[in-house]
């Protein structure tokens, strides 16, 4: 039951190909450090491939044949992606399912405030998130603001180099007794997490003067004013780009990997796969951290409605043929797992824990306390899985989340499973996984993006 390091097996052409996946996944970690910046790089990689957006389709009153690639986006957050196969629809679907948001700090509705002559940004933090790992931190703010007018402005201050960044300052250690003795989920409280961002007063100003110099330097560069925060998505993440990790340059630490690494991976086996079988879709969605919720979370009628789309405009829907579609389909949810750390080996059962190096990762189920709020893929889904992965020579690995009463988590894959599809989790295994600053390996994700193609093109 040992499984083999994937390292071992590659040739120079195998280095080759992983480091060149890799080239591309790190530009698209620093293109794409929101979920809105996610589906712009994503649009642009499938339009060059040939991607036609649905909603042009059904303006031009066209059909939709096998052959054809198109795609549909919710609200600049969320994306579908469809090749459509010979086969017909009502035989279901290949999917692979991934999220494109990730832990952060969310700017609050009403931020800005001066206090002791700093100028702050008050802010509410979004997803599960370890609390004191954001302070002391250099962090940039990405984002929009739409105006009344109509007009929607992009945002994004400390990723150049020559940019300002922002940060969470941390109280010195030599006045922290008090906090130190605190717990963990207490030693930074949420509000403690406001961002600092200037210290200048404005001229000429007596009160607020640090805050009347952000809102002249904001209404220069943006045409913003402070009522505009009412219609803005500012989101502060780490700043910086994603970097090889090691002496050997392994792996990658960048920000956003869970689940970026398995959103990037499904999309470059999505656009490697030409003329399936059964119709192929890459689905990239939002509010995956906070429960799935929302117009552009997994809950949604998106996807659904958008393959009620697909079916009308090749003359086929019916609600009876829309059931059978989803029922008949089936789905990899692509999201990442927990790799095994010896410095917190406590934390993991070592027989079922994913390794590095050990290429995809399989997760028969996830949840928490007695599998609460879990898939738990069918063992003869999961036999066919293997038969794909063995046949196409990928490594993987099947994993729990940590120890059994330790913890655990979910993905979007009971959601799907809904339809009465097959689902099982699969992805890349993370270190440091929701922190600031992830780490996968290079050869996990290797394997993972070769195992995503062998499943469109066999299951």
């Amino acid at each position: 039951m040992e499984r083999e390091l994937a390292w071992k097996k590659y040739k120079n052409k195998h280095l080759k190909e992983m480091e060149s996946l890799c080239k591309g996944y790190k530009e698209y970690l620093d293109n794409g450090k929101t979920e809105r910046e996610c589906i712009v790089e994503t649009v642009k990689m499938i339009k060059e491939a040939g991607y036609k957006d649905i909603k042009d389709i059904i303006a031009k009153n066209k059909k939709i044949k096998p052959g054809d690639k198109v795609y549909a986006v919710c609200m600049g957050k969320s994306i579908a992606m469809f090749n459509i196969g010979r086969k017909s629809m009502e035989e279901g679907m290949n999917i692979l399912g991934a999220h494109v948001d990730s832990p952060r700090i969310d700017v609050k509705q009403n931020p800005l405030y001066e206090d002791a002559n700093f100028a702050y940004l008050d802010t509410h933090y979004y997803g599960g998130i370890k609390k004191y790992q954001w302070v002391a931190l250099p962090l940039a703010i990405h984002g929009v603001v739409a105006k009344k007018d109509g007009t929607v402005i992009n945002v994004v201050i400390g990723e150049d180099k020559d940019d300002p960044v922002v940060s969470v300052t941390d109280l010195l250690i030599h006045l922290a007794g008090d906090q130190m003795s605190k717990t963990a989920s207490k030693v930074i409280e949420g509000e403690q997490l406001d961002i600092l961002i200037g210290s200048k007063p404005l001229a000429g100003e007596e009160k607020d003067a640090v805050k009347k110099q952000i809102l002249r330097l904001i209404k220069d560069k943006y045409g913003m004013e402070e009522e505009d925060f009412l219609s803005a998505e500012l989101e502060v993440v780490p700043a910086g780009p994603a970097r090889d990790t090691g002496l050997d340059s392994s792996m990658i630490m960048a920000y956003g990997q869970d689940d970026r690494v398995c959103a990037y991976t499904s999309l470059v086996a999505m656009l490697e796969v030409e003329e399936p079988e059964k119709t192929s879709c890459c689905l990239l969605v939002d509010k995956e951290e906070i429960g799935s919720v929302g117009a552009t979370g997994m809950q949604s009628k998106f996807f659904e409605n958008t393959v009620a789309e697909l079916l009308d405009r090749m003359g086929k829907f019916t609600e009876l043929s829309l059931r059978r579609c989803l029922a008949n389909s089936r789905m990899l949810s692509s999201d990442v797992s927990a790799a095994f750390d010896p410095a917190f080996a406590s934390a993991f059962e070592k027989k079922n824990a994913a390794f590095f190096g050990k290429g995809m990762v399989f997760n028969k189920f996830t949840g928490r306390g007695g599998k609460s709020g879990s898939n738990d893929a069918n063992a003869e889904y999961m036999a066919a899985i293997r038969k794909i992965m063995d046949d196409e020579k990928i490594t993987y690995q099947t994993a729990e989340l940590g120890k059994v009463d330790v913890g655990g988590g979910g993905t979007i894959a009971y959601i799907l499973s809904l339809y009465g599809m097959e689902v099982i989790d699969c992805g890349v295994a993370v270190l440091n996984m929701h922190a600031p600053w992830e780490i996968t390996s290079k050869a996990d994700i290797y394997e993972t993006k070769n195992g995503y193609a062998a499943f469109l093109k066999n299951a």
